[in-house]
Protein backbone atom coordinates (compact mmCIF):
# COMPACT_ATOMS: atom_id res chain seq x y z
CA UNK A 1 0.00 0.00 0.00
CA UNK A 2 1.55 3.30 -1.14
CA UNK A 3 1.95 5.97 1.50
CA UNK A 4 0.71 9.55 1.18
CA UNK A 5 3.35 11.99 2.40
CA UNK A 6 2.07 15.30 3.78
CA UNK A 7 4.03 18.37 4.84
CA UNK A 8 2.26 20.89 7.08
CA UNK A 9 3.70 24.36 7.52
CA UNK A 10 0.55 25.63 9.25
CA UNK A 11 0.73 24.62 12.95
CA UNK A 12 -1.66 21.72 13.60
CA UNK A 13 -0.47 20.62 17.05
CA UNK A 14 -0.31 17.09 18.43
CA UNK A 15 -4.08 16.64 18.34
CA UNK A 16 -4.16 17.76 14.72
CA UNK A 17 -1.41 15.36 13.77
CA UNK A 18 -3.30 12.55 15.51
CA UNK A 19 -6.49 13.35 13.58
CA UNK A 20 -4.66 13.45 10.24
CA UNK A 21 -2.81 10.18 10.85
CA UNK A 22 -6.07 8.54 11.94
CA UNK A 23 -7.55 9.05 8.47
CA UNK A 24 -5.58 6.12 7.06
CA UNK A 25 -2.52 3.97 7.70
CA UNK A 26 -1.27 5.31 4.36
CA UNK A 27 -0.78 8.77 5.85
CA UNK A 28 2.67 9.99 6.76
CA UNK A 29 2.86 13.61 7.88
CA UNK A 30 5.65 15.89 9.04
CA UNK A 31 5.03 19.16 10.87
CA UNK A 32 7.35 21.70 9.24
CA UNK A 33 5.98 24.72 11.08
CA UNK A 34 9.14 24.90 13.19
CA UNK A 35 11.34 25.15 10.10
CA UNK A 36 9.94 28.42 8.85
CA UNK A 37 8.28 31.61 10.04
CA UNK A 38 5.82 33.96 8.39
CA UNK A 39 6.71 37.61 7.89
CA UNK A 40 4.36 40.01 6.09
CA UNK A 41 2.54 37.16 4.37
CA UNK A 42 5.69 35.36 3.15
CA UNK A 43 7.46 32.22 4.28
CA UNK A 44 10.91 32.82 5.73
CA UNK A 45 12.79 29.55 5.97
CA UNK A 46 15.34 28.96 8.69
CA UNK A 47 18.83 29.20 7.26
CA UNK A 48 20.86 26.92 9.52
CA UNK A 49 22.17 23.90 7.62
CA UNK A 50 20.10 21.31 9.51
CA UNK A 51 16.79 23.15 8.94
CA UNK A 52 17.56 23.88 5.29
CA UNK A 53 18.42 20.27 4.53
CA UNK A 54 15.44 18.90 6.42
CA UNK A 55 12.94 21.20 4.72
CA UNK A 56 14.48 20.59 1.29
CA UNK A 57 14.15 16.83 1.79
CA UNK A 58 10.53 17.21 2.88
CA UNK A 59 9.63 19.21 -0.22
CA UNK A 60 11.40 16.74 -2.50
CA UNK A 61 9.12 13.98 -1.23
CA UNK A 62 5.85 15.78 -0.47
CA UNK A 63 2.64 14.74 -2.24
CA UNK A 64 0.21 16.90 -0.23
CA UNK A 65 1.05 20.35 1.15
CA UNK A 66 -1.00 21.91 3.97
CA UNK A 67 -0.30 25.53 4.82
CA UNK A 68 -1.34 29.16 4.61
CA UNK A 69 1.51 30.49 2.45
CA UNK A 70 3.59 28.60 -0.14
CA UNK A 71 7.37 28.42 0.19
CA UNK A 72 9.27 30.07 -2.65
CA UNK A 73 9.46 27.99 -5.85
CA UNK A 74 7.25 25.29 -4.36
CA UNK A 75 6.43 23.57 -7.66
CA UNK A 76 10.08 23.37 -8.69
CA UNK A 77 11.20 22.10 -5.30
CA UNK A 78 8.36 19.61 -4.91
CA UNK A 79 8.32 17.42 -8.04
CA UNK A 80 5.90 14.89 -6.49
CA UNK A 81 3.36 17.45 -5.31
CA UNK A 82 -0.22 16.73 -6.39
CA UNK A 83 -2.43 18.72 -4.04
CA UNK A 84 -2.22 21.90 -1.96
CA UNK A 85 -4.75 22.50 0.83
CA UNK A 86 -4.81 26.11 2.03
CA UNK A 87 -5.42 26.41 5.76
CA UNK A 88 -7.44 29.57 5.03
CA UNK A 89 -10.37 30.54 2.84
CA UNK A 90 -8.33 33.04 0.82
CA UNK A 91 -5.90 31.48 -1.63
CA UNK A 92 -4.46 34.60 -3.29
CA UNK A 93 -1.02 33.88 -1.79
CA UNK A 94 -0.98 30.54 -3.62
CA UNK A 95 -1.98 32.04 -6.96
CA UNK A 96 1.54 32.63 -8.21
CA UNK A 97 2.37 31.84 -11.85
CA UNK A 98 4.13 28.52 -11.21
CA UNK A 99 1.24 27.12 -9.18
CA UNK A 100 -1.41 28.43 -11.58
CA UNK A 101 0.39 26.84 -14.54
CA UNK A 102 0.92 23.50 -12.79
CA UNK A 103 -1.39 20.49 -12.64
CA UNK A 104 -1.38 20.65 -8.83
CA UNK A 105 -4.89 20.82 -7.37
CA UNK A 106 -5.51 23.75 -5.02
CA UNK A 107 -8.25 23.67 -2.38
CA UNK A 108 -9.24 26.13 0.31
CA UNK A 109 -10.66 25.95 3.83
CA UNK A 110 -13.79 27.80 2.79
CA UNK A 111 -16.80 27.08 4.93
CA UNK A 112 -15.33 27.51 8.41
CA UNK A 113 -15.16 31.31 8.42
CA UNK A 114 -18.75 32.42 8.00
CA UNK A 115 -19.67 32.78 11.65
CA UNK A 116 -16.64 34.62 13.00
CA UNK A 117 -16.06 36.90 10.00
CA UNK A 118 -19.73 37.88 9.74
CA UNK A 119 -19.77 38.67 13.47
CA UNK A 120 -16.82 41.04 13.03
CA UNK A 121 -18.59 42.67 10.08
CA UNK A 122 -21.71 43.14 12.19
CA UNK A 123 -19.59 44.43 15.09
CA UNK A 124 -18.18 47.12 12.82
CA UNK A 125 -21.62 47.98 11.43
CA UNK A 126 -22.97 48.46 14.94
CA UNK A 127 -19.94 50.43 16.11
CA UNK A 128 -20.20 52.75 13.12
CA UNK A 129 -23.97 53.15 13.39
CA UNK A 130 -23.86 53.80 17.13
CA UNK A 131 -20.98 56.31 16.87
CA UNK A 132 -18.57 54.16 18.90
CA UNK A 133 -15.45 55.87 17.45
CA UNK A 134 -16.86 59.23 18.61
CA UNK A 135 -17.50 57.98 22.15
CA UNK A 136 -14.11 56.25 22.39
CA UNK A 137 -12.46 59.54 21.45
CA UNK A 138 -14.57 61.51 23.93
CA UNK A 139 -13.68 59.03 26.70
CA UNK A 140 -9.97 59.62 26.08
CA UNK A 141 -10.67 63.37 26.29
CA UNK A 142 -12.79 62.88 29.47
CA UNK A 143 -15.73 64.61 27.80
CA UNK A 144 -19.33 63.70 28.61
CA UNK A 145 -20.87 64.73 25.31
CA UNK A 146 -23.87 63.39 23.42
CA UNK A 147 -24.04 62.32 19.78
CA UNK A 148 -27.10 60.91 18.05
CA UNK A 149 -26.62 57.24 17.04
CA UNK A 150 -27.98 55.73 13.86
CA UNK A 151 -29.82 52.43 13.41
CA UNK A 152 -29.46 49.34 11.25
CA UNK A 153 -33.20 48.56 11.12
CA UNK A 154 -34.78 49.40 7.74
CA UNK A 155 -31.45 50.54 6.30
CA UNK A 156 -29.96 49.01 3.13
CA UNK A 157 -27.05 46.62 3.62
CA UNK A 158 -24.99 45.91 0.51
CA UNK A 159 -22.79 42.81 0.46
CA UNK A 160 -20.04 42.49 -2.13
CA UNK A 161 -19.61 38.75 -2.58
CA UNK A 162 -22.14 36.03 -1.74
CA UNK A 163 -19.86 33.22 -0.68
CA UNK A 164 -20.15 31.47 2.66
CA UNK A 165 -19.23 34.63 4.57
CA UNK A 166 -21.41 36.96 2.51
CA UNK A 167 -24.45 34.74 2.97
CA UNK A 168 -23.93 34.74 6.73
CA UNK A 169 -23.64 38.55 6.75
CA UNK A 170 -26.93 38.62 4.82
CA UNK A 171 -28.61 36.43 7.44
CA UNK A 172 -27.44 38.68 10.26
CA UNK A 173 -28.53 41.78 8.35
CA UNK A 174 -32.01 40.35 7.93
CA UNK A 175 -32.12 39.54 11.65
CA UNK A 176 -31.66 43.28 12.26
CA UNK A 177 -34.50 44.13 9.89
CA UNK A 178 -32.28 45.47 7.12
CA UNK A 179 -32.96 45.45 3.39
CA UNK A 180 -30.17 43.31 1.94
CA UNK A 181 -28.76 43.64 -1.57
CA UNK A 182 -25.69 41.95 -2.97
CA UNK A 183 -23.12 42.28 -5.73
CA UNK A 184 -21.92 38.91 -7.04
CA UNK A 185 -19.18 38.15 -9.57
CA UNK A 186 -20.73 34.75 -10.39
CA UNK A 187 -24.02 34.30 -12.20
CA UNK A 188 -26.59 34.07 -9.42
CA UNK A 189 -30.27 34.93 -9.68
CA UNK A 190 -31.31 34.68 -6.03
CA UNK A 191 -30.08 33.80 -2.56
CA UNK A 192 -31.58 33.39 0.88
CA UNK A 193 -31.96 36.64 2.85
CA UNK A 194 -31.08 38.77 -0.20
CA UNK A 195 -33.63 41.11 -1.78
CA UNK A 196 -31.74 41.91 -4.99
CA UNK A 197 -28.52 40.84 -6.71
CA UNK A 198 -26.38 43.12 -8.88
CA UNK A 199 -23.61 42.25 -11.33
CA UNK A 200 -20.17 43.95 -11.20
CA UNK A 201 -20.90 46.19 -14.18
CA UNK A 202 -23.62 47.82 -12.08
CA UNK A 203 -21.40 48.40 -9.05
CA UNK A 204 -21.92 52.19 -8.94
CA UNK A 205 -25.70 51.82 -8.99
CA UNK A 206 -25.38 49.14 -6.31
CA UNK A 207 -23.21 51.29 -4.04
CA UNK A 208 -25.43 54.33 -4.51
CA UNK A 209 -28.33 52.65 -2.69
CA UNK A 210 -26.27 51.21 0.21
CA UNK A 211 -26.34 52.71 3.68
CA UNK A 212 -23.76 50.11 4.71
CA UNK A 213 -21.52 48.12 2.35
CA UNK A 214 -19.60 45.03 3.47
CA UNK A 215 -16.85 43.50 1.31
CA UNK A 216 -16.52 39.70 1.43
CA UNK A 217 -15.11 39.13 -2.07
CA UNK A 218 -12.07 36.98 -2.87
CA UNK A 219 -9.00 38.84 -4.11
CA UNK A 220 -8.56 38.16 -7.82
CA UNK A 221 -7.25 40.23 -10.73
CA UNK A 222 -10.87 41.23 -11.37
CA UNK A 223 -11.58 42.37 -7.81
CA UNK A 224 -8.31 44.20 -7.10
CA UNK A 225 -9.20 47.87 -6.47
CA UNK A 226 -12.82 47.15 -7.43
CA UNK A 227 -13.57 49.90 -4.89
CA UNK A 228 -11.76 52.97 -6.15
CA UNK A 229 -12.32 56.71 -6.38
CA UNK A 230 -15.28 56.48 -8.76
CA UNK A 231 -17.00 53.81 -6.67
CA UNK A 232 -16.53 55.75 -3.45
CA UNK A 233 -17.97 58.86 -5.11
CA UNK A 234 -21.05 56.81 -5.98
CA UNK A 235 -21.74 56.15 -2.29
CA UNK A 236 -23.97 58.32 -0.11
CA UNK A 237 -22.17 60.80 2.15
CA UNK A 238 -24.00 59.08 5.02
CA UNK A 239 -22.85 55.58 4.02
CA UNK A 240 -20.30 53.31 5.68
CA UNK A 241 -17.86 50.80 4.14
CA UNK A 242 -16.59 47.65 5.91
CA UNK A 243 -13.86 45.38 4.49
CA UNK A 244 -13.35 41.93 6.03
CA UNK A 245 -11.98 40.33 2.84
CA UNK A 246 -8.62 41.47 1.43
CA UNK A 247 -7.03 44.90 1.64
CA UNK A 248 -6.15 45.22 -2.04
CA UNK A 249 -9.82 45.05 -3.03
CA UNK A 250 -10.03 48.70 -1.95
CA UNK A 251 -7.85 51.49 -3.31
CA UNK A 252 -6.56 52.70 0.06
CA UNK A 253 -5.45 56.12 -1.18
CA UNK A 254 -8.90 56.77 -2.61
CA UNK A 255 -10.50 55.61 0.64
CA UNK A 256 -8.23 57.83 2.73
CA UNK A 257 -9.24 60.83 0.63
CA UNK A 258 -12.94 59.96 0.82
CA UNK A 259 -12.80 59.60 4.62
CA UNK A 260 -10.63 62.68 5.08
CA UNK A 261 -13.06 64.78 3.05
CA UNK A 262 -16.11 63.16 4.70
CA UNK A 263 -17.42 62.02 1.34
CA UNK A 264 -18.52 58.86 3.12
CA UNK A 265 -19.43 58.78 6.80
CA UNK A 266 -16.90 56.20 7.92
CA UNK A 267 -15.36 52.77 7.44
CA UNK A 268 -14.22 49.65 9.24
CA UNK A 269 -11.15 47.78 8.00
CA UNK A 270 -9.87 44.41 9.17
CA UNK A 271 -7.55 44.02 6.17
CA UNK A 272 -5.01 46.26 4.44
CA UNK A 273 -2.92 46.48 1.29
CA UNK A 274 0.23 46.13 3.41
CA UNK A 275 0.14 44.02 6.56
CA UNK A 276 1.07 44.72 9.27
CA UNK A 277 -0.30 48.21 8.68
CA UNK A 278 2.75 50.53 8.76
CA UNK A 279 2.92 52.95 11.71
CA UNK A 280 3.15 55.90 9.29
CA UNK A 281 -0.01 54.97 7.38
CA UNK A 282 -2.48 57.84 7.24
CA UNK A 283 -5.26 55.37 8.03
CA UNK A 284 -4.27 55.50 11.72
CA UNK A 285 -5.12 59.21 11.91
CA UNK A 286 -8.66 59.10 10.50
CA UNK A 287 -11.24 59.61 13.27
CA UNK A 288 -14.07 58.02 11.27
CA UNK A 289 -12.23 54.73 10.70
CA UNK A 290 -12.25 51.54 12.80
CA UNK A 291 -9.17 49.32 12.50
CA UNK A 292 -8.65 45.70 13.55
CA UNK A 293 -5.48 43.69 12.72
CA UNK A 294 -6.80 41.03 10.29
CA UNK A 295 -8.45 38.98 13.02
CA UNK A 296 -11.95 38.54 11.56
CA UNK A 297 -11.32 34.93 10.53
CA UNK A 298 -9.78 33.88 13.84
CA UNK A 299 -11.46 31.91 16.60
CA UNK A 300 -10.12 29.81 19.46
CA UNK A 301 -10.83 26.49 17.76
CA UNK A 302 -9.83 27.55 14.24
CA UNK A 303 -6.87 25.16 13.87
CA UNK A 304 -9.08 22.24 14.89
CA UNK A 305 -11.84 23.20 12.42
CA UNK A 306 -9.30 23.58 9.60
CA UNK A 307 -7.79 20.17 10.36
CA UNK A 308 -11.25 18.56 10.40
CA UNK A 309 -11.94 19.96 6.93
CA UNK A 310 -8.51 18.81 5.74
CA UNK A 311 -9.21 15.31 7.07
CA UNK A 312 -12.52 15.16 5.18
CA UNK A 313 -10.67 16.13 2.01
CA UNK A 314 -7.97 13.54 2.73
CA UNK A 315 -10.62 10.84 2.86
CA UNK A 316 -11.94 12.02 -0.50
CA UNK A 317 -8.40 12.14 -1.92
CA UNK A 318 -7.73 8.54 -0.87
CA UNK A 319 -11.06 7.42 -2.34
CA UNK A 320 -10.50 9.23 -5.63
CA UNK A 321 -13.51 11.50 -5.05
CA UNK A 322 -13.78 15.18 -5.97
CA UNK A 323 -12.27 17.34 -3.25
CA UNK A 324 -14.15 20.04 -1.39
CA UNK A 325 -13.46 23.69 -2.23
CA UNK A 326 -11.43 23.12 -5.41
CA UNK A 327 -10.14 26.46 -6.67
CA UNK A 328 -10.32 27.51 -10.30
CA UNK A 329 -6.75 28.79 -10.42
CA UNK A 330 -7.38 30.92 -13.49
CA UNK A 331 -10.43 32.61 -11.98
CA UNK A 332 -8.86 32.85 -8.50
CA UNK A 333 -11.73 31.36 -6.49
Amino acid sequence: MDSIYIVATYPVGEEGLRKIRAVSPQIKIDDASGLCTFVNGKVVEKQDEFSRDKFRTMLEQVEVFYGSVPPANLITRAPNLKWIQSAHAGVDRFLVPEIIASSVVLTSSQGIHGIQVSEVALEMLLMLAKKAPVFFRLKLERKYQRAVPGILYSRTLGILGLGNIGREVARLGKAFGMRVVALEIRELENADNVDAIYSPENIKEFLSICDYAVITLPLTPGTRHIIGEAELKAMKPTAYLVNVARGAIVDEEALIQALDENRIAGAGLDVFATEPLPPDSRLWDLPNLIISPHIAGDREDYASLAVDLFCENLKRYLQGKRLLNVINKQAGF
